[in-house]
Order: C-alpha cells, then sequence, then structure tokens
C-alpha cells in the first residue's frame, strides 16, 4: 500500500510570516536597501490599488514576486541560500503555527509523505522544508541560476492557485490524502485531496469550507 501524501501550503498556513518581508530586511542587511527602496516606492501605488480592489490582488502579488526577483541578479546561487536561509530562520520560522506543525509532525510520524507547496520562491521553500525532517519536499516558485549566478527571472509562473494544483498533478500523478491552505486560491489544491483543512481561511475560503464540510482548523 502506498504512503499517504498530506499537502501544505507555506504563508498564512504553515507560518504568519511573509517571504517578501524577510527579503526586505535581508536586502538592507546586506547593503542592497537602496534597491530595495527604489523597488518599493516603484510598486507602492500598485500594491494599495490591489489592496483596495481597484485591480486584481493575485494577478499583482505574482508581479510582485517577478519583479523582486530581479534584485537578485547577479547573485552567486550560495548568496540566494544564504538568504532563503536567513528568510527562514528570521521572519517565517519564528511566527510559525505550532498548531498546524504539530498536525504536521503527527503526519510524519504516522508515515505520511509531507510535500509543502507554496508561491514562495523555492530556495525558501526548501530551507523551511529542512527545518520539519528528512524528506519533506518542497514544489514552490523556481529561480533561474546559470552557471553560478541568479538571472533575476523565475524559472515558472508563480506556484499558486491552478498553477499549484497542476504541478502537484504532475508531481504526484497521484490524488493526495489531506491538503492545508488558508486562502481562497487554494482551493484547487484543496479540491483534490480527500480530507481538505482550511486554515484561518479568508472569508471566502471559509464559506467554501463551510459549504463543502471541509475541516476548520484555527
Amino acid at each position: 500500500m502506498s504512503e499517504p501524501v498530506w499537502v501544505f501550503d507555506l504563508e498564512g498556513t504553515l507560518t504568519t510570516g511573509e517571504t517578501w518581508k524577510g527579503v526586505a530586511r535581508w536586502l538592507e542587511k546586506r547593503g542592497y536597501g537602496a534597491a530595495y527602496r527604489r523597488f518599493f516606492n516603484l510598486h507602492l501605488p500598485g500594491a494599495l490599488l490591489a489592496k483596495a480592489g481597484l485591480i486584481n490582488k493575485r494577478n499583482y502579488q505574482n508581479r510582485w514576486m517577478r519583479d523582486l526577483a530581479r534584485l537578485f541578479a547577479g547573485f552567486s546561487c550560495g548568496l540566494v541560500e544564504e538568504m532563503s536561509r536567513w528568510v527562514v530562520e528570521n521572519e517565517l520560522w519564528p511566527a510559525r503555527r505550532e498548531e498546524v506543525l504539530a498536525e504536521l509532525q503527527a503526519g510524519l510520524a504516522g508515515g505520511a509523505r509531507v510535500i509543502l507547496a507554496s508561491g514562495t520562491y523555492e530556495p525558501v521553500l526548501l530551507s523551511f522544508a529542512e527545518r520539519l525532517g528528512e524528506g519533506v519536499a518542497a514544489l514552490g516558485t523556481p529561480l533561474v541560476c546559470r552557471d553560478g549566478r541568479a538571472s533575476g527571472e523565475l524559472g515558472g509562473p508563480v506556484n499558486v492557485a491552478g498553477v499549484k494544483a497542476e504541478r502537484l498533478r504532475d508531481y504526484l500523478q497521484a490524488a493526495h490524502e489531506r491538503a492545508y491552505g488558508d486562502t481562497y486560491p487554494d482551493r484547487f489544491m484543496l479540491e483534490l485531496a480527500a480530507e481538505a483543512v482550511a486554515v484561518h481561511p479568508d472569508r471566502r475560503l471559509r464559506e467554501l469550507a463551510a459549504a463543502r464540510g471541509w475541516r476548520i482548523l484555527e
């Protein structure tokens, strides 16, 4: 009999921390603060429009992820890994949701195969996965490294919503037993699971979970 597969989103699900905030702090710490501030000031108007609902929030978040990655252009791949570990240690791990991590660890102890599936940059997601134990897999938004250097490009679309669900299908070639997510775009991943868990869900996911009889964890 094959092992059960449990899938977890990262931001909002396993942690209340946010990768972009950790990246901003690391860039400041490493002397790239001026470049980040230029990026932030250029993108702030769009962020405010997205928050107000005047433009598509998900599309703008994806643009933010793509454009922020351009600040890494020329970094060695080792420096990207250093940044990723720092973001986990100083932003994501301190803000972890212990109650969700307890379920994840129980799954590992019970023989489940655990996969983290998130829109965050894949090196950051891999660093978080390493904190959880051996064998935890990570499907995030890939960053391109060529000849030992980051190009500043993404290696594919931002790994959210339908993209995340499609990558999971391709990766697993099978349905997963349980999935955890916190926002309405996670519904695509949750709908693929035999058991869906909505973690501190946003309004639309809460309504969907109630209609589908999904468990709500908060």
